[in-house]
């Protein structure tokens, strides 16, 4: 009996060991698989993790370039900003300049116009004053053997005969017009009058041509006689 006891125990013993080594063998296995796949994880991981690196970087590069190009692009814009707001200056510059010499231009206009006006108004003074010269002339004509010659400045020449006795043709002659003052040049006397600048003052004073007529003719006749 002690032997089927012994017997017994010694079955269960090697059923005890036969499964302990299958588990045993089978654990192992297990945690080779175990080891494999952790092995393969880390891997793809890795991978995984490595092109997450490489894509960061390259975003971190792309970033770096994004803002390189933005400070390129604002200092391009500063010096495009200052060289716009020279231009504006010079603009405004330029345009003070054409404004003040169109205003310029304007004024010297109405200057023109006032002194055209004004020479036109003197230029009509004369006109009327030689007509006025030309009808007092043409009384004396006749009698007093007086010619008027119209020659070069609107200058009158006015030519007396009948003055010598001996020489009924002989010449005696002077020239009158008027200055831009609209007064009375008179001038070119032949033969030549001392007396000549004083009848020129008397006439601007009185304005009575038919009396320094008269007074010229009188002068050149007592040369004549004297």
């Amino acid at each position: 009996m002690v032997e089927d006891e012994l017997a017994l125990l010694d079955k269960n013993i090697n059923e005890f060991w036969n499964k302990f080594k299958s588990n045993v063998s089978d654990t192992s296995c297990q945690m080779v698989g175990l080891r494999d796949t952790y092995k393969d994880i880390n891997k793809a991981l890795a991978e995984k993790l490595s092109v997450k690196l490489k894509e960061e970087e390259r975003m971190v590069q792309m970033y770096q370039e994004y803002q390189n190009q933005i400070c390129r692009q604002n200092k391009l814009i500063e010096e495009k900003k200052g060289n716009l707001l020279k231009l504006v200056v010079e603009v405004n510059g330029k345009k003070q300049e054409l404004e003040a010499l169109t205003a310029k231009i304007q004024d010297l206009k109405e200057e023109y116009a006032k002194k055209k006006e004004t020479i036109s108004t003197a230029r009509k003074a004369i006109d009327e004053r030689l007509q006025r010269l030309q009808k007092s002339v043409d009384l004396y004509k006749d009698r007093l053997g007086l010619e008027i010659r119209k020659i070069y400045g609107d200058k009158l020449q006015f030519i007396f005969t009948n003055i010598d006795p001996k020489h009924p043709d002989s010449p005696f002659m002077f020239c009158v017009h008027l200055n831009e003052a609209r007064d009375y040049e008179v001038s070119d006397s032949a033969p030549h009058l001392e007396c000549l600048a004083e009848f020129q003052e008397n006439l601007r004073k009185t304005k009575n041509f038919s009396a320094f007529l008269a007074n010229i003719r009188k002068a050149f006749s007592t040369m004549v006689h004297n």
